[in-house]
């Protein structure tokens, strides 16, 4: 009978993806493209490098993955119950320009982990699951092909897993919470005491639920952390270990954090030369309270929450503003587009987060419009045929795309008699932006080569073309990469320039002064991707080191 009833859902599933892609003429446009079907591994973690490359892995004790691992390698792996001597890989790193990968080696177990990249451009990941809860592990870009993971023992503290990671001003990252670790660490450590305890973790913890793992973490512009689980917020000094700010709880109560997965981002930051910067932090999707032992216990899987809600976290009295969503959505991914948009995609549309309990997969793209009225802010995209559940993520490229891959609901890799099996494919979602017709508004970057280096508070020209119409004032915006997993992006950060100057040069060529941003504060030092926007319609990137 079970066997029946998967194949029942499987044919329900696939009558429903014909049925969506047969009607495209609701959307309002994007294009997806199937970039790989078979990367090896399915994309639970992902970064992307200063040199174009992604680094992605899921873990390493669930059974041997689809691609070998370097040179006919093996490695002893006890805690397998699948294969006590794995010889596949389970990271990869994806060349985005040549749409190939190549297998690396993480030698323990990165499940649920979480990371950023330093400011000289070094991926640092921390924790993760049995042998690899106490690890650091650091891997350095490079054009070679001969990089790969290098794993420090004892590199934290506590067991971390469930955690969230944000870069700090002076270059050391915090790691915030994880299963059962109501408190805060640095990495690299820092001199005794090392912990320190955060009971607002611990006040937000739901018995037998959770929901508030995975916090959302942001750098506020007065050097401040935002921490959002599940339900409220609070700012925090971390170095005083100061409660500076309690935030309401979002209307309505229900949590927002893992496994009643959401996701959250920074919106773009602008007027950077304010004495006072507005920050304002989106919070969209959902699960209602008690969805997890619903559907955990009884096999029940209750609708997901079809809000957002705004908060100016700088305000003297700061409040929620809910919007509604275009749809209900659980477990989605929310990435910062160039031009200051915010993308949703990914997830489903009942259920939780966790192995085997979301129901219903999203396929439609929303596209967020910060700058809109309230009512007007979402527009529907055209959608994707791929379930992506649990374990599923989402990262802006260079070129404008957004890379699109995981989705593993289960236990092990399962491929077969599984509603959503595991799904190691990749694909990339063109924007509105990158179609054809908006190609003579499209600035190209002329000027400063990618890999320019700049520094705090200073002006800088842009040279950029544009064939067709400049209309009005350009925007130049920094992006930093992020570190995604569990429909989180972390350390995601797009900051708009203040326009200084402007002018034509020649017919099709034009320069923008700007001045970059007055502190780290406001930027972290590190690698960004710069852009320049025209009627909305961004440039490809360059990527620029702040320092």
């Amino acid at each position: 009978m079970a066997v029946q009833a998967k194949t029942f859902y499987a044919l329900l599933l696939t009558s429903l993806q014909l049925l969506i892609t047969s009607h495209v003429s609701f959307a309002a446009g994007g294009k997806w493209t199937l970039l790989l079907t078979n990367v090896g591994i399915s994309a639970m973690h992902m970064q992307l490098l200063r040199n174009d490359r992604v680094v992605m892995f899921d873990r390493t004790n669930f059974g041997p993955s689809n691609i070998s691992l370097p040179n006919g390698n093996c490695r002893s792996n006890p805690q397998d119950a699948v294969s006590k001597i794995d010889c596949t890989a389970h990271s990869i790193e994806y060349d985005v320009a040549s749409n190939t990968v190549r297998p690396l080696t993480v030698q323990s177990n990165t499940w649920c982990s979480s990371g950023s990249v330093r400011p000289d451009g070094v991926l640092v990941q921390t924790g993760g699951d049995r042998d690899g809860e106490l690890k650091a592990r650091v891997f350095s870009p490079c054009n070679n092909k001969r990089c790969d993971w290098v794993e420090i023992n004892n590199g934290l503290t506590k067991r971390r897993w469930y955690s969230s990671n944000h870069i700090l001003p002076g270059g050391k990252q915090i790691v915030i919470g994880g299963q059962g670790q109501f408190n805060y660490e640095f990495y690299p450590k820092t001199t005794s005491p090392n912990v320190i305890a955060l009971p607002f973790l611990a006040e937000t913890n739901d018995r037998g639920q959770e929901n508030n793992l995975y916090p959302y973490v942001f750098l506020n512009t007065d050097g401040n952390l935002f921490i959002f689980a599940n339900n409220r917020a609070i700012l925090l000094d971390y170095v005083k270990n100061t409660v500076v700010k309690t935030y309401p709880a979002i209307p309505g109560g229900d949590p927002r954090s893992y496994p009643s997965t959401g996701s959250a981002v920074l919106l773009p930051l602008k007027n950077l030369e304010a004495v006072k910067i507005d920050a304002e932090v989106l919070v969209c999707g959902g699960a209602p309270k008690g969805s997890y032992i619903l559907a955990f216990r009884r096999n029940t899987f209750v609708k997901a929450l079809d809000t957002c809600a705004r908060i100016k976290i700088n305000d003297e009295n700061p409040q929620w503003t809910v919007e509604k969503m275009p749809r209900a959505r659980v477990m989605g991914d929310m990435t910062l587009l160039p031009n200051g948009d915010v993308l949703i995609v990914n997830g489903g549309s009942s259920g939780s987060a966790a192995w085997e309990l979301g129901r219903e997969p999203v396929f439609v793209p929303d596209l967020y419009h910060p700058e809109n009225p309230v009512n007007s802010r979402f527009e529907s995209l055209n959608p994707s045929t791929i379930p992506r559940m649990y374990h599923s993520t989402a990262i802006l490229l260079r070129d404008g795309r957004v890379l699109v891959g995981g989705s593993n609901p289960h236990g092990f890799y399962n491929f077969t008699g599984v509603l959503f099996p595991t799904e190691l494919s990749l694909e990339a979602f063109s924007p509105v932006y990158l179609e054809p017709e908006f190609a003579k508004l499209r600035p190209k970057i002329v000027s400063p080569k990618s890999q320019t280096t700049i520094t705090y508070r200073k002006t800088m020209k842009l040279k950029f073309k544009v064939v067709g119409e400049v209309k009005g004032p350009v925007k130049v915006t920094m992006v930093f990469p992020s570190f995604t997993t569990h429909s989180f992006s972390m350390n995601q950060r797009l900051l708009v320039l203040d326009n200084v100057k402007f002018k034509r040069s020649k017919s099709t060529n034009y320069e923008v002064q700007v001045t970059t941003p007055r502190s780290a504060f406001i930027a972290p030092s590190g690698y960004y991707m710069m852009f320049v926007v025209n009627d909305n319609i961004p440039s490809e990137g360059i990527w620029v080191r702040l320092r």
